[in-house]
């Protein structure tokens, strides 16, 4: 099967196309037949050296996929050969054929196509497991989403509003700003014309927000502690800006905020089963239903992977990049 390889750690020239013997399911895994794969930051990180796949996952990239089922393992019953699904996975998504875990399979949603299931698994397993199951965000409450108009933040808004939250996000123009607010964000703030902190508090009538969704991290922190309401909930997912920063504890202690964070790939099966069982009971029917999608911002073939890292890494794009077999 065709595969795309890291030759080494590098710029995206370094994914090239390779040819590898196509992979056998064990007991509890199914092999899927790739039609779409999505393009994630942790995939970028990892080309870079920066984020190696844990153990025994696949060292080709690629966190999600979309597909056919054409293997099973001996102890898979709830799916079967010819099923269409989408898949998170722990590694090994820019493939031909790629295996998945039977309990991290979902459906693929009524009137969605290959490309936009691929665009699925990560981005709603990570706001699903972060926003609702570790910050608790509830009805009336107001989400504030840095990199609104990402993969994970056009999820955010939409999930945010789906469940009765109001949503404000940050984001680098001011058209993705405007994509924003169409897509349903109470609020938007061109982070780089505007100080987020004294508009969020703006919005707010200084009270500041119940929860905050961060990937920036650095000195994006401070910043936060600022943005935040009494009792409030930070959580954070990625560290672009890096990951240190200086602390005041003292509102903390004052506001009685909580500071968390978490990464998804390389949390046991069973802590993912749990958010996909979630997620087919919660989320999956408000997608049938079309009222909420995957926003798709542009597909390249699989050959093309360096190219999808290019725009990935230009943050010129607005929502998912989904790469196609």
């Amino acid at each position: 099967m065709r595969v795309i390889e890291i030759s080494r750690p590098g710029n995206p020239d370094v994914l090239i196309p390779a040819e590898r013997p196509m992979p056998s399911p064990s007991v509890n895994q199914v092999l899927i037949k790739a039609a779409a794969a999505g393009v994630n930051r942790p995939d970028v990180m990892q080309r870079q050296g920066l984020y190696p796949p844990p153990l025994n996952a696949s060292d080709t990239p690629g966190l999600e996929i979309a597909g056919t089922i054409v293997a099973l393992g001996e102890n898979i019953s709830h799916l079967k050969l010819g099923d269409n699904v989408c898949a998170l996975v722990s590694g090994g998504g820019y493939a031909e054929y790629c295996l998945a875990s039977g309990n991290l399979c979902l459906p693929i949603p009524e009137g969605l196509s290959f490309i936009q299931a691929a665009a699925l698994p990560e981005t709603f397993f990570t706001v699903w497991s972060n926003v609702f199951d570790r910050a608790h965000l509830s009805p009336g409450e107001t989400l504030l989403v840095h990199g609104g108009s990402s993969g994970i933040g056009t999820t955010a808004i939409q999930l945010a509003k789906a469940f009765n939250a109001h949503a404000i996000v940050t984001a680098g123009s001011d058209a993705k700003c405007e994509f924003c607010r169409q897509l349903g964000a109470d609020a938007a703030i061109n982070y780089k014309k505007l100080d987020f902190v004294g508009e969020v508090n703006n919005l707010t009538g200084d009270k500041g927000v119940e929860v905050i969704l961060d990937m920036i991290g650095g000195d994006y922190f401070p910043r936060n502690i600022k943005c935040m309401a009494y009792d409030a909930r930070l959580v954070q997912i990625a560290v672009q800006n890096g990951p240190k920063s200086e602390i005041n504890l003292l509102p903390i202690l004052l506001k009685r905020l909580t500071v968390t964070g978490s990464t998804l790939r390389a949390r046991d099966e069973a802590f993912k089963a749990e958010i996909a069982k979630k997620l087919l009971k919660n989320v999956w029917p408000l997608l049938s239903r079309g009222e909420i999608k995957p926003v798709i911002y542009s597909t390249f073939m699989l050959n093309e992977a360096a190219k999808a890292h290019e725009l990935m890494e230009s943050s010129q794009h607005i929502g998912k990049i989904i790469l196609t077999v």
